[in-house]
């Protein structure tokens, strides 16, 4: 793998998506950016996510033999065949090098509406057919999609084993400004940002309880009438993953997919969650330091695929998941999600 190349390739056209996103909203109207595309087999694709799709493939196209062939997994690309979309099309997926996968706006309900930045996602591996999973992305590279208020975005990038990058690019003066990745280095949840992921239904309640049982565990001496911690419900993987990324929140939990293992087994209706390509970008937190494990503890991993259901959790340094993980486990094997 040419990890430079794929690097700059995917910067590319992380920016050139941004770009494109933003033009959408100054120039269409949220009922046009909102428009139900199509439903893809795990996840709704909507108009703004159509647009994207557009300028992205000839991108890619135009730099995959000198990447030395690739194989796309993404949501609504390539899905008519079982191998994802293999360029340039003259090779077979065997044939290909590396294997992309690809979030191509992550967030999408938040920025169709013009709310809060959503980002591209990418991660790139060496292309070991259908075995190919996470832990074998060596190349990651996410770029901030932000509102139609704001000129700057963020790109933040990671080799493996050569730690994490950062910088802002001004969208109208095209220059780009080098940035430190920090993620928090407090030892306690208590007086920051952390969450469990709950922004859609159903078990909104059960996942809520959860957490509050959690706090009460953690926190027993807190004084009543003040806030023991403050939560951001993001409406994206990538989102989450960032304000980690920048110090912004401490830790967050997805169990989303835990919770509707037991729903399922009682006969009850379940709901949206996460997949592999929300977690493409993974290694950049990795590469910063950020812990990021599936709920057991264990390194997190999944098939380089689009509807593979994954759950995930990350802490922002050791000593937070020292104190948070215990407890979590421990609540959840309460409410039978282990």
């Amino acid at each position: 793998m040419n990890h430079q190349l794929i690097r700059e390739v995917l910067c590319q056209i992380g920016e050139a998506v941004c770009r494109k996103v933003h033009q959408s909203l100054r120039e269409q109207s949220i009922e046009e950016r909102a428009a139900v595309h199509q439903e893809g087999a795990d996840d709704t694709i909507y108009q703004i996510d159509k647009d994207v799709e557009d300028i992205l493939v000839p991108l890619l196209r135009a730099q995959a033999a000198a990447l030395g062939g690739v194989v796309l997994i993404a949501e609504g690309i390539g899905e008519d065949s079982e191998e994802g979309l293999v360029l340039p099309e003259n090779i077979t997926a065997g044939q290909a090098a590396i294997r992309i996968i690809m979030d191509p706006i992550d967030g999408t309900r938040g920025i169709m509406y013009d709310k809060r930045s959503a980002f591209f996602l990418a991660g790139a591996a060496p292309n070991k057919g259908n075995l190919t999973c996470l832990q074998d992305i060596e190349v990651a590279v996410m770029t901030e999609l932000p509102t139609s208020r704001s000129v700057l975005s963020d790109t933040l990038w990671a080799i493996k084993e050569q730690g994490a990058h950062r910088y802002t690019w001004h969208l109208e003066n095209n220059t780009r400004e080098t940035r430190s990745i920090r993620p928090s280095q407090s030892p306690t949840w208590y007086g920051g940002f952390g969450q469990i992921a709950r922004f859609f239904p159903p078990g909104r309640d059960v996942l809520a309880a959860i957490e509050d049982e959690m706090l009460a565990t953690l926190f027993p001496d807190a004084p009543e009438g003040k806030a023991i911690v403050f939560e951001d419900q993001y409406i994206s993987s990538g989102g989450q993953l960032y304000e980690i990324l920048v110090g912004h929140d401490r830790f967050v939990a997805d169990i989303r997919e835990s919770l509707f293992r037991k729903m399922r087994k009682a006969g009850q209706k379940t709901g949206h969650v996460c997949h592999p390509y929300d977690l493409c970008a993974t290694l950049i937190g990795q590469e910063a330091g950020v812990i990021i494990t599936n709920p057991a503890g264990e390194p997190l991993n999944a098939p380089l695929d689009t509807t593979s259901p994954v759950d995930w959790v990350a802490y922002a340094n050791p000593k937070l998941r020292t104190q948070i993980e215990p407890v979590l486990q421990r609540v959840m094997a309460k409410y039978y999600l282990f």
